[in-house]
Order: C-alpha cells, then sequence, then structure tokens
C-alpha cells in the first residue's frame, strides 16, 4: 500500500494550497480517508475526514469553512484545498486510510509519507 502525498510548500498567509494524495495497492474507494497534520514538537492531528463516498464530511474546528476534502475515488486521489491560509497552519500534512475518527489517530490503518506546508505570515 502506498500513500503518495504532494503539492505542499511556501505560501504567505492568506494565500491558498492544494494537497493530492494518490493511493495505490489498496481498494481505496472502499476507505474513509483522512487528513492529518503535525507541526515542531506537537503531537499529530487530524484535520477532517471523507467516508468512502464522499458524502460524509467532518473538519477539525481550526479548519472549518477554510479546508476542504474530497475524493476521486476513478482516479485513486485525495484532496485537501487550502484557502486563507494562517502561520499556525504550518505543519507536515499527511494522508491516511482506514477507520478514522477526528479525535483519534488510533484507527489509521496506512500513513502517507507527509508534505510539508509552511505559512509565512
Amino acid at each position: 500500500v502506498q500513500l503518495q502525498a504532494s503539492g505542499g510548500g511556501l505560501v504567505q498567509a492568506g494565500g491558498s494550497l492544494r494537497l493530492s494524495c494518490e493511493a495505490s495497492g489498496l481498494p481505496f474507494s472502499t476507505y474513509t480517508m483522512g487528513w492529518f497534520r503535525q507541526a515542531p514538537e506537537k503531537e499529530r492531528e487530524s484535520v477532517g475526514l471523507i467516508n468512502w463516498t464522499g458524502g460524509r464530511l467532518v473538519y477539525a474546528d481550526s479548519v472549518k469553512g477554510r479546508f476542504t476534502i474530497s475524493r476521486d475515488n476513478a482516479k485513486k486521489t485525495l484532496y485537501l484545498q487550502m484557502n486563507s491560509l494562517k502561520p499556525e497552519d504550518t505543519a507536515v500534512y499527511y494522508c491516511a486510510a482506514g477507520d478514522i475518527v477526528l479525535s483519534s489517530t488510533r484507527g489509521v490503518q496506512y500513513w502517507g509519507q507527509g508534505t510539508q506546508v509552511t505559512v509565512s505570515s
């Protein structure tokens, strides 16, 4: 199983980035997918999740209204559109697959390798 995240980079506060996560080796369309992030010296936290149909979306309060998760099951790809970025959004962002819940990393079965997002003030 491989989850290949991409799209990170350096952006000014107020800007936008779109992350992608391409999956291989798993039946992507049957998995709940999620995005997590980890800032330096902080624990990994959930950004949000999307169920296998795309009909259920849950977001962390810190990103609600600014971030949007979507998926394309035909392309086996997960997306994270990030708008109105803030310096506190700076972190390594990870995609994940499994029994994902917002409050814990415990249900994650597979992790992507992470992509760095840096937001300058």
